[in-house]
């Protein structure tokens, strides 16, 4: 389970203190697919942020699978990114020098898991990009670029995904084929958080917590609810 308590994140810029989240509280749990809806400076990417590890909050509590991480050292917060979380950057953070294929297997080899080259092969795959295991990021287009990305997140096998913008790269088939991926990982019981803009999206969570000026405005079931990814439209 992730718990958020009370979390707040502020930042000094010059004179002026900006507050990036503002007494935020949530739990996510197993097995749940919660989208974080919001514009852009709602505090999305700070809060996704947050529940990884790449970011401390300015006060407040994180509790990760009974673990609290807010005052964890840097090595730990490193060996819980690599063991708990897998991440989908919204800009991507491929090794330039390594192939798709080199990319994914770095991070499934870097998880300790086996067969490195087996799973990094069929990840990509599974996200259409089969034919493209041997070409390297500048060869790629941005979606493709996303989709190893996707890729690499997925082969940790790590309980929680985190997501920005999984979808912004792409055209509407593959967003669409790639949002059936991240809900299929829940349905096995992870924790899959996705952060878009596109409230269309929201329509196929279990829960949406939507941001506004850093705080929750709400937080619930999608209105309407849930509906299949096929009814989507963008």
């Amino acid at each position: 389970m992730i718990q958020l308590e009370h979390i707040s994140k502020k930042y000094q810029m010059g004179k002026v203190v900006v507050t990036a989240l503002d007494e935020v509280s949530a739990e996510i749990r197993p097995a749940e697919f919660v989208v974080v809806l919001g514009p852009s400076g709602s505090g999305k990417t700070t809060l996704l942020n947050m529940m990884s590890a790449l970011d401390t909050p300015t006060s407040g509590r994180i509790v990760i699978n009974g673990k609290d991480i807010t005052k964890a050292g840097r090595s730990e917060h490193f060996t819980f990114r690599r063991e708990t979380v897998g991440l989908i950057f919204q800009s991507f953070n491929l090794f330039p020098a390594l192939t798709a294929l080199e990319n994914v297997q770095f991070a499934v080899d870097l998880r300790g898991r086996k067969n490195g080259k087996n799973l990094a092969t069929k990840m990509l795959q599974d996200v259409g990009l089969g034919e493209r295991l041997n070409h390297f990021p500048h060869e790629l287009s941005g979606g493709e670029q996303q989709r190893v990305a996707i890729a690499r997140a997925l082969a940790t096998g790590n309980d929680i995904l985190l997501a920005d913008e999984p979808t912004g790269e792409l055209d509407f088939k593959t967003g669409v084929q790639i949002l059936q991926l991240l809900e299929g990982q829940a349905s096995t019981g992870k924790m899959v958080v996705v952060v878009t803009h596109n409230r269309e999206i929201s329509r196929m969570a279990d829960r949406v917590i939507e941001l506004s000026s850093g705080r929750i405005a709400k937080d619930g079931p999608p209105h309407g609810g849930k509906a299949p990814v096929e009814e989507l439209h963008w």
